[in-house]
């Protein structure tokens, strides 16, 4: 004969069926631990140091503008980029929070 007879499967499962769900469940664990717990804590790295941003600190905004902050608002902060020369951006494109002193000139 050229087709092969088909059989019918056992009734109920066994641990054949969990073991075939256990690289999806491994796949979402360490999808978790490598890329969404990282991004997290970044997240709330980042969020402390908005918060604590002061009149004085030097920070990099969004775009890769260097300056220091003239004035803090509720959301936005004034920040000098040049002598006489000051921007207002919103306090989230701060993205880093640079030791006092680095910027010369201002």
């Amino acid at each position: 004969m050229i087709i092969s007879p088909a059989y019918a499967q056992a009734a109920g499962g066994d641990a054949a069926s969990w073991t075939a769900l256990l690289p999806i469940v491994l796949m979402f664990v360490l999808l978790y631990f490598m890329m969404i717990r990282p991004q997290m804590k970044r997240q709330k790295e980042h969020k402390l140091m908005v918060e604590a941003l002061q009149k004085g600190d030097e920070v990099i905004a969004a775009g890769g503008l260097l300056g220091r902050i003239t004035n803090v608002s509720d959301a936005y902060l004034t920040i000098e980029i040049a002598a006489g020369t000051e921007i207002t951006v919103q306090k989230a494109s701060a993205q880093v929070l640079l030791p006092k002193g680095t910027i010369k000139g201002l």
